[in-house]
């Protein structure tokens, strides 16, 4: 008898033998720069905790009152019983914050991108994304229906001959910061290539929000970037907010489209209120604590510029769009290494020095560019920075295949 999936133990070891294996790691604290791991305590140089909300006082407070009032889980769907006061004022303080109409909450950030072309794209119609977007973005526009073409990252020129022969709705669809090069999408660019073309632009904001622009406003803020020339903005709350889940915000008119056709929104639990009211809390220090942002800059800018006198290869980024005399970087700063192996094997030589850096391999990433993925969080200090900047030297050196 031939038993069902009889192939995945052969699959797996396919994996594990081409160093793509994936394996999780137990943490027994809070989030913060220094996690207790497996008995040992580390400094962590891997979380999307970018603005260190995750486990602020502030926000805590504010979650253990959301759960005396509303209880833990939200009961329902939005769209039944499970849409709380809580809900619905994190909603219009985030339409405030963006500087859109409204705001609608999803459940995660995955699911708000595959919701939105589900919503907005079908058969006939044509959506464009950049080669190095999130999984969820090109999950999204292949499940949409929609004729689905890719272009060079962030090559506007590339793309603009597709968007003259498409038909249909035309959908641009694009990161705001790239997950894993931490770079910047030209949005100014395709905000004009949009408008002359009569396509839509949607912009995955997760890591900008928070992070940059002027009270946190995400890189829409820095290009200066209105609802009328970016239609579709997406963020996240479990990043720069340090809490949970992801909300769309836009015109009247999207967000009631929303409500009534996109998928997962209409068919999935609400997330539980008390979370809402925590990110509340969160939204209130992303728009006052600008020396986190401050300060994050200032450690992304000291990490690049040691990483480039040890010659490791840092993605190129772009430098601050309005013209100042200081580069705006992204709190991601990869350091590129090629081949998967040896960067697995650095990832452990820096955990045995008492730093956790993510080793990002295919598919993931391109294949031959397999990288250590550091982010920064503006609870870092400079000796933080430059004590990883002396393991990673000394990993790298030691390291070879």
């Amino acid at each position: 008898m031939i038993s069902a999936f009889s192939h995945l133990s052969a699959d797996l070891q396919t994996i594990a033998t081409a160093d793509l294996y994936r394996s999780r790691r137990v943490i027994d604290s809070p989030q913060g720069i220094h996690l207790q791991l497996e008995g040992r305590s580390v400094v962590n140089f891997c979380s999307n905790d970018y603005l260190g909300l995750a486990n602020h006082p502030e926000v805590i407070s504010a979650f253990k009152a959301g759960v005396d009032q509303y209880g833990v889980g939200s009961g329902s769907a939005h769209l039944i019983c499970g849409h709380s006061r809580a809900h619905h004022a994190l909603e219009e303080e985030l339409a405030a914050f963006t500087g859109r109409d409204r705001a609608l909450l999803f459940s995660t950030g995955y699911m708000a991108n595959l919701g939105v072309m589900s919503a907005l794209l079908g058969r006939g119609d044509s959506v464009f994304e950049d080669r190095l977007n999130h999984a969820s973005l090109l999950d999204g526009g292949l499940m949409s229906g929609a004729r689905f073409k890719r272009y060079a990252h962030a090559d506007v020129e590339q793309l603009k001959p597709h968007l003259d022969q498409a038909t249909g709705n035309k959908l641009i669809v694009t990161d705001g910061v790239f997950s894993m090069d931490g770079d910047f999408a030209p949005l100014k660019s395709l905000a004009a290539l949009a408008k002359s073309t009569g396509a839509g632009l949607m912009v995955d904001d997760a890591h900008g929000l928070g992070v940059l622009g002027q009270n946190g406003g995400g890189l829409l803020d820095c290009f200066d970037l209105t609802q009328d020339d970016v239609p579709i903005l997406m963020g996240t709350l479990g990043k720069g907010f340090g809490t949970f889940g992801a909300f769309i915000a836009g015109s009247e008119d999207l967000i009631e489209t929303l409500i009534q056709k996109a998928r997962t929104y209409i068919y999935t639990t609400a997330l539980p209120a008390a979370v809402a009211e925590a990110t509340r809390a969160s939204l209130k220090r992303v728009i006052a604590d600008n020396w986190r942002r401050e300060h994050l800059n200032h450690l992304a800018s000291r990490f690049r510029s040691g990483a480039e006198q040890l010659g490791l290869e840092c993605v190129k980024q772009v430098e601050e769009p309005l013209g100042s005399d200081v580069r705006l970087l992204s709190a991601i700063q990869p350091i590129v290494i090629g081949d998967s192996a040896r960067t697995v094997k650095i990832s452990e030589h820096l955990l045995k020095a008492g730093f956790l850096v993510s080793a990002i391999r295919p598919p993931t990433v391109p294949k031959g560019s397999a990288r250590l993925r550091v982010t920064l969080s503006a609870l870092h200090e400079e000796q933080h920075v430059d004590q990883l900047l002396e393991a990673l030297d000394n990993a790298v050196n030691a390291v070879t295949l």
